[in-house]
């Protein structure tokens, strides 16, 4: 992204193991433009490569939206060609937060629509407050969700649920997203934000090695037979069960102490 263009993207530690990455195109309801993807991006490979970030926090600078999806003016102006040019930018977007290593929160207030519930549901835990609104909107406009919705979606809630919303583009609200099992934790209006990070910060408690091979666990399982989720799960029981993570935690439940974790 040139460097002429303002920062779109804040990041802050909150603490010393979690980071809260913060979408802030206010103007624009946090819209996806093409700068917006590349510097959400960049911002997010970092983050994978920090070995001190134990959790991140997705979240927005304002309460009216988390992201309302692709920026439709620019891409008006945009020809097929041109179109078809960006997809790889927004492939890599969503790429770089299934990616992330360490757990991902999505603190979710006012609209995540599109793109920008797409966002969410490529991160491990959604909260959100009553002022929430998601939808995958892209029939409305002639599109197919693609930025993993269609898959997503349907790995959480099921396959009818997901056809519904899907195949109508209608938007539902905090209540009827917390009943479809959309939503996995709830908040207080104005305080999603400060729970995401909570969550986190119990993430980031726990021995990073344990909670990083898990998280893979829990991802490598989906959509593979159960013997061979088994496998996976065993792997990473035989990565953490000889790890020095797990023979302090060990050392620190016996002595009643906290554990000071080398993530090793």
């Amino acid at each position: 992204m040139s460097s002429e263009l303002p920062a779109s993207v804040l990041v802050r530690r909150a603490g010393e193991y979690v980071v809260e990455v913060v979408l802030d195109r206010p103007s624009a309801l946090n819209a996806v433009s093409t700068p917006l993807a590349i510097e959400l991006t960049s911002v997010l490979r970092e983050i994978a490569a920090d070995s001190t970030v134990r959790a991140v926090v997705l979240a927005s600078s304002h309460s009216r939206a988390f992201c309302v999806g692709a920026d439709l003016k620019e891409r008006a102006g945009f020809s097929d060609d041109q179109l078809l040019e960006q997809r790889p930018v927004i492939r890599a977007l969503f790429a770089a937060v299934l990616d992330l290593p360490t757990p991902a929160v999505a603190a979710v207030g006012g609209f995540a629509l599109g793109g920008g519930f797409e966002l969410a549901l490529s991160c491990d835990l959604i909260v959100a407050d009553a002022d929430a609104v998601f939808g995958l909107t892209e029939v409305t406009v002639g599109l197919v969700p693609g930025g993993g919705g269609t898959q997503l979606l349907a790995r959480r809630v099921g396959s009818g649920r997901a056809a519904d919303l899907v195949l109508t583009g209608r938007k539902v609200d905090a209540a009827e997203a917390l009943r479809l099992g959309i939503v996995d934790r709830w908040a207080e209006v104005g305080t999603v934000r400060e729970v995401a990070l909570e969550v986190a910060l119990a993430f980031a408690a726990n021995s990073p090695l344990a909670v990083r091979h898990a998280k893979q666990a829990l991802r490598a399982g989906l959509g593979v037979p159960l013997a061979e989720a088994f496998e996976i799960e065993d792997a990473a029981w035989r990565t953490a069960a000889v790890s020095a993570d797990r023979r302090e935690g060990i050392s620190a439940f016996t002595e009643k102490r906290p554990p000071d974790w080398s993530g090793r």
